[in-house]
């Protein structure tokens, strides 16, 4: 952990440049941060939430260590002497002959070169050697630098059509991953340039935009056009404040997605702050694994907590959590696995980001199955092919080499793909166990059925036989997030984005069970707030998981489910009556309904519904939470490690989309609080959460 006054030291080392502004310092800074940061979680053991072996610990460390203390300077010193002695030896060998009419008769390609003996050179000192390694450092990152865009890309949601052609890689032929991508420091002029490799270590080779090498550095002053990108995103508005006495019930379906959390996280390395509407506040903060209380046996698959706390950033409000947590299966009684991988190798997966670290990602799942798991591999490109037959997790060798033999190329019959994948799932369906289709893809459906409403209504028809169906993004510029939300959701699946290696561990290795061992189905929650304590009310995150009040108890309708040992987080921003805090006027003439002294259960909150279904089953089941003084905590600092942390990444996701109830609610509050509630972080994932802060402070200006 890096504190202020490691910072104010790491941005006053930074090398002062004429014109820099104090935005680019400290963004600079936020970087050199996020270096100690990896070399902090190195020491732990672990980077971006990958174990390290301990003389991997040792290598890192010295990496990052050897990076963060070689500065620009060092190389500028070596390098400009050695420039301008060439170009001086160049011209005074080579000088070009003018002719009267003074133009160039001669150049450098007319003249043949001449050779001239090597001259010996005296032995280097020991300061030359130090200072020749750490120029060539520089130098290398040098050449792996990749230009970052210095503003957000519009997606198709902000601006549809008009899409510019991108040369694409030679039809069946795998792109080479490249090296790892950095993330962007500022230049004088306030683009974004490449760093250092010493971040790369976190972000594998998948993270590499295709971005060609710029030849020249553009002027200063000019700005470099940019491609433009084609991610669709579902636009949506923020949840307004709702008056408790004219509409006091609040009815949504639980959401255990974390795509969005990867999509910021991306964004914010590549150096710029994210499009609001990728930004859904709910998959924020259930990203994070915590330690909610759980259920005591499978036959309750989840329990509940509910807790009122202070507002950080309002005085005159509270908030209610509201915390799910499932059933953790052990390994040991984890069903078969009936799993199908549906991969897309159309043209458009042909990057670094896209098939080949998706390969990656899918072996890492295969070493986690049991021998007596089943696995079968479905692509789609042009038309859909089968490359593998139903096969045992016992012949893991047979998997991989299927998964290593996928080559891109061809438009993506997404249609076809999808029902031969069902049409596998089915010839080997396994009762009482998992049958899922797990599709891969940059969610680029252009043959077949390619509207999403049509796609959803095919999902819906097939998961009523037990197959489920969960998506994984993967690259940027093509990702239609819009579909892959709306098959997931109607497939009884999750949602994931994998951009780095490290990321498709958590999923799909450490997040295995969550992901593929579903609990509980159609879950849905429903607050009714009391009128006579409560006045106001809004809901952080969930507005695309809304429902109407009457779908609660429809059990035809569809809501989101719950995984094996999955925790779930909701939060409600609550304005207590008489606080001074309320934002709409109270009604002239509704007063009497709730101050005559005929209303039950007065000293309560709120009343808190969750309603399931079991896997298996289709007659949902109901929980019931009375909310009271004795779920309250009198200050924000007694609530639990865990609510202060997602209470932060909660004010986190609200300020990334400018929201009102945090616009006066900066990001160094933001640091304070989750600093303080970092708590066990085992995988990292918190500390990088810091960093994130970190990064979108300096880009917006530590508003």
């Amino acid at each position: 952990m890096v504190d202020d006054n490691q910072l104010k030291r790491l941005r006053d080392a930074a090398v002062p440049a004429p014109g820099k502004s104090e935005k680019a310092r400290a963004f600079e800074a936020a970087m050199r941060a996020y270096d100690q940061e990896n070399i902090s979680a190195a020491a732990q053991g672990s980077v971006g939430g990958l174990r390290l072996t301990e003389r991997a610990q040792k290598l890192w460390s010295e990496i990052m260590q050897k990076k963060l203390f070689a500065t620009p300077a060092i190389a500028g010193l070596v390098a400009l002497p050695i420039a301008g002695y060439a170009t001086f030896h160049l011209l005074g060998e080579q000088p070009s002959k003018f002719g009267g009419d003074q133009k160039i008769t001669e150049t450098l390609a007319d003249k043949p070169a001449t050779l001239k003996p090597a001259e010996p050179k005296p032995a280097p000192t020991e300061l030359a050697k130090d200072k020749k390694a750490d120029a060539d450092v520089e130098s290398r990152d040098a050449a792996d630098a990749l230009v970052a865009p210095t503003s957000p890309p519009k997606s198709e949601s902000a601006e549809a059509g008009g899409a510019a052609q991108q040369t694409a890689p030679a039809r069946g032929v795998v792109a080479e991953p490249a090296p790892p991508a950095p993330t962007g420091e500022f230049a004088l002029d306030g683009t974004v340039n490449a760093p250092s490799t010493s971040r790369a270590a976190r972000m594998p080779a998948a993270e590499s935009k295709l971005i060609a090498p710029q030849p020249t550095m553009a002027p200063a002053d000019q700005i470099v056009p940019q491609e433009e990108n084609r991610d669709r995103v579902q636009d949506f508005k923020t949840n307004p404040v709702h008056a408790a006495l004219e509409d006091p019930v609040s009815t949504f379906s639980i959401d255990v997605d974390t795509a969005s959390y990867s999509f910021v996280r991306g964004s914010l390395k590549q150096g710029y702050l994210p499009q609001a509407d990728t930004v859904r506040v709910e998959e924020m903060i259930n990203y994070f694994p915590y330690d909610w209380k759980g259920p005591d046996a499978a036959s309750t698959p989840f329990n509940s907590t509910v807790s009122v706390m202070p507002t950080p950033w309002n005085s005159h409000t509270k908030l209610m959590h509201v915390a799910i947590k499932g059933f953790d299966v052990k390994p040991t009684e984890e069903p078969k696995a009936n799993l199908v991988f549906l991969i897309d190798v159309s043209g458009s997966m042909n990057e670094p980001d896209k098939l080949p670290l998706l390969q990656s990602a899918f072996r890492l799942l295969v070493n986690k199955l049991k021998p007596d798991d089943t696995v079968s591999i479905v692509t789609y490109a042009g038309d859909a092919g089968t490359v593998l037959m139903p096969t045992k997790g016992s012949e893991k060798d047979k998997i991989l080499a299927a998964i290593d033999s996928l080559r891109p190329g061809g438009s993506t019959a997404g249609e076809a793909g999808i029902k031969e994948a069902y049409r596998l799932a089915q010839q080997s369906f396994v009762k009482d166990g998992v049958n899922r289709v797990m599709l891969a893809t940059d969610g680029d459906f252009n043959v077949g059925q390619s509207d999403d409403d049509d796609l959803k209504r095919l999902i819906e028809q097939e998961r009523k036989t037990g197959v489920f169906l969960s998506v994984f993004g993967f690259g940027r510029g093509n990702l239609n997030d819009q579909m892959m939300q709306t098959i997931a959701q109607n497939g009884n699946g999750t949602a994931a984005y994998i951009d780095t290696l490290a990321e498709a561990e958590k999923v799909l290795v450490e997040g295995a069970s969550s992901t593929l061992f579903t609990i509980a189905k159609d879950v849905k929650i429903q607050v009714e707030f009391n009128p006579s304590k409560v006045s106001e009310y809004r809901l952080i995150g969930y507005e695309t998981r809304a429902l109407n009040r009457e779908d609660f108890n429809n059990d035809r309708v569809d809501a989101g489910d719950i995984g094996s040992g999955h925790s779930v987080t909701a939060i409600y921003e609550i304005t207590p009556k008489g606080s001074g805090g309320e934002q709409i006027d109270p009604l002239r003439y509704g007063q009497a309904s709730v101050d005559n002294g005929g209303v039950a259960n007065a000293g309560e909150y709120a009343f808190v519904k969750i309603r399931y279904k079991l896997p298996n089953e289709d007659a949902s089941k109901l929980i019931t939470t009375p909310v009271t003084s004795a779920n309250e905590v009198a200050s924000f600092d007694q609530a639990s490690t865990d609510q202060r942390f997602s209470v932060a990444v909660a004010a986190f996701g609200q300020k990334l989309r400018d929201e009102d109830a945090t616009a006066k609610f900066g990001y160094d509050k933001i640091m304070e609080i989750a600093t303080a509630a970092r708590g066990a972080d085992p995988f990292g994932y918190r500390s990088e959460f810091l960093s994130l802060v970190r990064l979108a402070s300096a880009l917006g200006g530590n508003r």
